[in-house]
């Protein structure tokens, strides 16, 4: 298992405001990669009239919800699972299929290890190479997989490389773990926010492949990470069957049922979200490739991870230099296979972007 470093989480906001007396309210996270647009304006102005949800217990089934996810997502609502949100269906996933052994590209989130290893499986790290742009080499890692393979993660785009595989060639990757009877499990916490969301998404695969999960929140596109609310997507009939006799009767509240039934029609929000990312993708990947100070690798999610190629800063230097304007970055030398020499950002509102980019490149004496 691979050792991971102490770091700011983007959520820790409150160790921040401690060590460093600035007040939570005063930082801008881009660490957390959060939608900067906040959440929906639908959800916010709608909720409150279903307040009295709570004096009843959800729907076991949670019908309504999973129509709503379907239509939103495109798929059936009998392939849906509702969770606490992604993490514990990531959790509930890895408990009843206890991979002995799994694969995970690298760097990524270092929760899909310690559930695996909390299972008493063991994880090797299929590494992203970075003279690739950590695009991943479909053929290199086909090639790698073998019947002492019982697990696949995937996640998509990547967190931190914002890197994204193609439904085209996950089909490759399916067809490929099919033959050595792989699970693959994917996370697309961030594909929501991808330039062609259409061309990466998996979830139109569970059609056609039985060894395929999916997992998706709305912490990160709706903004709602309190909110707790996640969902699965599989074709698994066998799958699906056994979380539900295992999962928890309950596994959300009566009001994130109701929310999760308002936010995913607002149609509005989501067109105007994509907008913006889009937008400041573009034109922040363009300020940093011109910078000479920064090797920035072009992002398909809602961040983008820079390389430092000043010799006289870190990502040590920069995230203090950031904090201190009260603009918390992501210092990456806690991921695997990443060093004090990268920083990941996500992309905010146009105004605070621009502060952001007046810190980083600032000459430093």
């Amino acid at each position: 298992m691979i050792r991971h470093k102490d770091h700011f989480h983007g959520s820790d906001l409150e160790k921040i405001e401690k060590l460093y007396g600035i007040r939570k309210e005063e930082i801008v996270s881009f660490s957390a990669n959060v939608n900067p647009l906040g959440i929906s304006p639908k959800l916010e102005q709608d909720l409150s009239a279903h307040i009295h949800a709570i004096e009843s217990y959800p729907d076991r089934e949670y019908t309504q919800l999973k129509d709503s996810i379907a239509t939103y997502a495109k798929t059936d609502p009998s392939k849906i699972i509702v969770g606490n949100g992604s993490t514990e269906l990531i959790s509930l996933f890895i408990q009843i299929t206890a991979p002995k052994r799994a694969l995970i590209l690298g760097p990524t989130y270092s929760e899909y290890e310690r559930e695996i290893s909390l299972q008493g499986g063991r994880t090797s790290y299929f590494p992203l190479d970075e003279k690739n742009f950590f695009q991943l080499d479909i053929a290199d890692l086909i090639a790698h997989l073998n019947d002492n393979v019982d697990l696949l993660v995937l996640c998509n785009p990547n967190n931190p490389t914002s890197t994204a595989i193609t439904s085209a060639d996950m089909r490759k990757i399916l067809d490929a773990c099919k033959i050595h009877d792989i699970y693959v499990m994917v996370d697309e916490t961030y594909v929501e926010f991808a330039p062609e969301m259409n061309k990466i998404t998996s979830i139109p695969l569970t059609d056609d492949y039985n060894n395929l999960i999916i997992l998706r929140g709305t912490s990160k596109f709706y903004a709602a990470p309190g909110l707790r609310l996640g969902y699965a997507v599989t074709g698994n009939e066998d799958l699906l069957k056994e979380i539900n006799q295992k999962k928890n009767p309950w596994m959300i509240s009566s009001l994130a049922e109701e929310a999760g039934k308002i936010m995913f029609s607002d149609e509005e929000y989501i067109r105007t979200t994509r907008e913006l990312i889009s937008t400041e993708r573009e034109r922040l990947y363009q300020i940093f490739r011109e910078s000479g100070k920064y090797t920035p690798f072009y992002p398909a999610a809602n961040f983008m991870l820079l390389r430092i190629e000043s010799h006289s800063e870190n990502s040590h230097t920069l995230f203090e230099r950031c904090i201190k304007e009260k603009m918390m970055i992501r210092d990456c030398s806690t991921f695997p296979f990443l060093s004090d020499r990268y920083i990941r950002l996500c992309f905010m509102k146009p105004e605070d972007n621009d502060r952001l980019v007046k810190v980083l490149l600032a000459k430093h004496s």
